[in-house]
């Protein structure tokens, strides 16, 4: 970070791509520190409520990234979920039945609803 600091730059172009740069940086940092076991231990217990009483309100899947939004107001994303699994949550008879079972302990995930209103 130290590296691309904006006040080392002189030059405008370069001020901007330093600033870029850093944007880029404090973003994967915040990334990181979302999907950290010590992050989400603290908040385990409303993960595990919301997952396993909620039901869905609704659902997209881009890139391998589930988003998931409760009707409680919450809303998760689940990384490296791949289309197969996608498509058979999609055909599911219960949704929220198929996602307790293959998604919610399954794949990586961290809380949205935080970053949405941020």
């Amino acid at each position: 970070m130290k590296e691309f600091h904006p006040d080392k730059f002189q030059e405008e172009e370069a001020r901007l791509a330093a600033e870029a740069k850093s944007k880029d940086i404090i973003e994967a940092y915040h990334f990181l520190v979302s999907i950290a076991p010590e992050t989400l231990a603290l908040s385990i217990e409303e993960y595990t409520n919301t997952t396993a009483t909620c039901g869905i309100a609704d659902f997209t899947w881009e890139r391998q990234i589930l988003k998931v939004h409760f009707l409680d107001g919450s809303g998760y994303e689940y990384f490296e979920v791949p289309r197969a699994i996608y498509v058979k949550l999609v055909n599911a008879d219960s949704p929220g039945r198929f996602a307790r079972r293959h998604i919610f302990n399954v794949f990586p995930y961290r809380n949205i609803v935080k970053l949405e209103t941020a």
